[in-house]
């Protein structure tokens, strides 16, 4: 260190305080080393930091949701804020390993993404920090971290803060977040990325959506009449293949299914990547979004992976929306311990897709260009967006996932199995994949297996067929060319996803005859609905004829079933319904059939007084009644029926909160306060008064006028000659009051004609920001005979303080 250079450590503190003064230490001391020393000077301002550690809780890092762990490679939004009336000029912000020094590239954890370049840019000489890009008041600034990959341990996120010259910093406090890693919910199953697999065979996975988003999850602004998801378009697929990520941008497949919920696209894509993917993911959509589980199925695919394509991914648009979605990106099944995953269970949460720049579930479309980065959406987005949190708090997920291992085939790598389903499952496998045929037999391949032999859920068989082309040596037997399985009728094994699954017949019914020939039935109910949300087509019923004592009497007769009731005669209120049946067969003997054809009962219908409630639709929500704020908006709908015909009582209009970004709120200021005495004795002076900031402007509103303001005054002329002696006097008495103060303990204050005490000490400011008076007063000590009471009387100063914003 030369004499003509500036301290180090003063620079280090400007540097924080200033991006331009830490670009001006980074010349001065090495010029030519600028972009190669960047670690070290990171590590520089780390310890220059440590030096100060006054701790405030004005001050304050949060990331979004206050979780206590991070997902490995989760994006989340920090916030760097001040509680009023403190503000902070300058900041640095940076994430580190536990314990790292910041010497190293791998010190560091993560990376942060410019969400304002106005407010935020990447340090020059420290490019892992962010700082400020101007030198200002402000109380807030927001940049978006991306949590580092897994096996990256604990982090600590650490701020610094910039207040006129005091730096604030913090090991431990509201400027310092320290999180870890977040655990899998399933050991090992789900480490991401683990881009190189060492299992082997292939597994097979079904996976389950289940759509939790629903106006009871989700109230604010829920779409009641058009909610749905989208089709499920997905696949298992190598490393080399990305469907979607976050920080990426989404391809045109992408684009489709987030903003016209169409998968066609995407399909193709998948498609075209030949031999990186494997298995191609399809579900049908959901209309509505959600039903309870015993109404709809939950729906569901099936997908195979292996060593070379052990990655899953998939999407679905929540819609309506601007470009929103949910789905896994690149979820590993692979285990380290070359084996496949048993359970991914994973909440979702929406992302954007970055090709539309909507913000409420029915915005108009409105293309961002250009194109963003895929991102998670989160909670202070938008003050109109429908998960929007003052708070910043965590999205409560609008879906959950759940992958589960279903098979296993081929020779495994780890041989310790998960559970006893394993154990048999792979003995079963291994037993039906021995092949006994000599080398000497040729065959063609097997034909298809045939229809089941058991049309019900009892056992049955069933067969396929090859044929022997060549028997090149004559002495070995060829074996068998048909092979034989046991099966179930439709429905009902497990395995087959894309049939129902009956329960077994309940009994017989009693024959619908007590003497003769007559009908019985059963019946038989659905147990599982298809897995691809086809329609059950197996018969439910089954119907026979039956036979009670042959040898009944001749004078009795057959009749048919009972037909269905016809409408009941009245619109409203009591009425009549009927309902016949056919004589089947006569008596043989040629009587009169006397089984009854007919029957009639009562039957109620609603009251009469509501027909006149026949409504029109709903009208389309009215404008919000402000222009900003919180307002109202209202829908109607109308009577169609004559009003004569009695009272409706149904509502006609609704009325609902809404909200609109916030009013400019102006500045407001206190009344002015009486103007100061004049500040001379006797010709030319000044006065002043003040007043005080009672509001900040807020959202664009005006901003504060002045504060302070003076004006001339004049009290009266001063005397020939006495203007000279008056001055000459007032020199003397600041040269008194200076001697006074370094010799004397009490000194006193002269005034023509009079000896005055000194000045008492300012009182406290009135207020403590915005604008406050301070005043002092000076008294007279002793008057002399030739004093005169105008010239010689108590004397009071009045000035302004605390004039910043609060």
């Amino acid at each position: 260190m030369t004499a003509a250079g500036p301290h180090p450590r003063v620079l280090l503190l400007l540097c924080l305080f200033s991006s331009a003064a830490c670009n001006m230490f980074a010349f001065t001391e090495e010029p030519s080393e600028r972009a190669g020393k960047a670690d070290g000077y990171c590590s520089r301002i780390l310890r220059a930091q440590s030096n100060r550690k006054d701790g405030n809780s004005e001050f304050r890092l949060r990331v979004e949701g206050d979780p206590e762990s991070y997902h490995p490679g989760s994006t989340y939004r920090v916030t760097l804020s001040a509680t009023s009336p403190s503000y902070f000029r300058g900041f640095t912000v940076i994430a580190l390993r536990e314990g790292a020094e910041g010497d190293k590239d791998e010190d560091y954890a993560g990376n942060f993404q410019i969400i304002d370049e106005e407010e935020t840019q990447f340090m020059t000489n420290c490019p892992p920090a962010v700082t400020e890009s101007t030198p200002r008041r402000r109380t807030t600034i927001q940049v978006f971290w991306t949590a580092p990959p897994s096996g990256s341990g604990c982090v600590v996120l650490k701020a610094s803060i910039v207040q006129k010259r005091i730096i604030y910093f913090q090991d431990e406090g509201s400027l310092t977040k320290h999180m870890c890693e977040k655990e899998s919910l399933y050991g090992d199953a789900t480490d991401k990325p683990l881009l190189d697999c060492c299992a082997c065979g292939t597994a097979k996975y079904r996976v389950t959506f289940y759509g939790n988003w629903s106006e009871k999850t989700h109230p604010k602004d829920y779409p009641r009449r058009a909610n749905h998801w989208s089709a499920i378009i997905g696949s298992s697929h190598s490393k080399n293949y990305v469907l979607w990520e976050y920080g990426g941008f989404s391809s045109e497949g992408v684009k489709q299914v987030a903003e016209l919920g169409s998968p066609v696209k995407m399909e193709e894509e998948i498609r075209q990547k030949g031999d990186d993917v494997l298995t191609v993911i399809k579900m049908k959509a959901q209309w509505p979004a959600w039903q309870p589980l015993n109404v709809r199925a939950a729906p569901s695919a099936e997908f195979s992976v292996d060593r070379s394509r052990h990655l899953m991914s998939f999407l679905t648009m929540l819609g309506p929306s601007p470009d929103w979605n949910v789905g896994l990106s690149a979820e590993d099944l692979c285990t380290k311990e070359c084996g496949w995953a048993q359970k991914v269970v994973q909440d979702l949460i929406p992302w954007d897709a970055g090709t539309d720049s909507g913000f409420t579930y029915e915005s108009p479309n409105k293309p961002t260009s250009p194109q963003d980065k895929i991102r998670p959406l989160t909670s202070l987005d938008h003050p109109q967006s429908p998960f929007y949190d003052p708070e910043g708090g965590a999205i409560t997920p609008v879906a959950r996932v759940m992958v589960e291992r279903i098979a296993r085939k081929g020779e495994q790598c780890n041989i310790v199995p998960d559970n006893v389903d394993d154990i048999v499952a792979d003995i079963a496998q291994e037993e039906k994949e021995e092949d006994d045929t000599p080398e000497t037999c040729i065959y063609s391949n097997w034909s298809p297996w045939s229809v089941c032999s058991s049309a019900t859920c009892e056992k049955g068989k069933r067969m396929r067929q090859r044929m022997l082309k060549a028997q090149l040596d004559l002495s070995v037997p060829c074996p068998h060319t048909q092979d034989f399985e046991p099966c179930m009728g439709p429905g009902c094994s497990d395995e087959d996803a894309s049939t129902c699954m009956m329960s077994e017949w309940i009994n017989w019914s009693p024959c619908s005859m007590s003497c003769g020939a007559g009908i019985r039935s059963r019946e038989r109910y659905v147990k599982q609905f298809p897995d691809d949300g086809s329609i059950c087509t197996l018969p439910t019923e089954e119907t026979e004829n039956c036979v009670i004592n042959e040898e009944c009497s001749p004078s009795s007769c057959l009749v048919t079933e009972w037909g269905e009731w016809d409408v009941c005669s009245a619109t409203c209120g009591l009425g009549m319904k009927r309902r016949e049946r056919m004589v089947q067969m006569p008596p043989a003997d040629g009587s009169i059939c006397g089984a009854e054809v007919l029957e009639v009962e009562k039957c109620m219908m609603p009251e009469c007084h509501t027909i006149p409630c026949m409504l029109t639709p709903w009208s389309d929500w009215s404008d919000c009644s402000v222009t900003c704020g919180k307002g109202l908006r209202t829908r109607q709908r109308m009577l169609k029926s004559p009003v004569e015909l009695g009272e409706c009582t149904e509502e006609l209009e609704q009325v609902e909160k809404c909200m609109l970004p916030e009013c400019p709120i102006d500045c407001v200021m206190s009344e002015w306060t009486e103007w100061s005495e004049c500040n001379k004795s006797c010709g030319k002076g000044h006065t002043i008064r003040t007043r005080m900031v009672m509001l900040e402007p807020q959202f664009g509103g005006d901003p504060c006028p002045e504060t302070i303001q003076r004006k001339k005054c004049k009290i009266r002329k001063c005397n020939r000659g006495q203007g000279n002696s008056d001055e000459k006097k007032r020199r003397k008495e600041q040269r008194e009051k200076r001697r006074s103060k370094q010799g004397r303990t009490e000194g006193t204050s002269e005034h023509p004609g009079c000896r005055m005490r000194p000045w008492s000490s300012w009182t406290e400011c009135t207020k403590l920001c915005g604008g406050g008076i301070q005043e002092r007063l000076m008294t007279v000590k002793q008057r002399f005979k030739t004093a005169q009471l105008s010239s010689c009387k108590d004397r009071k100063e009045i000035r302004a303080c605390n004039v910043h914003p609060c």
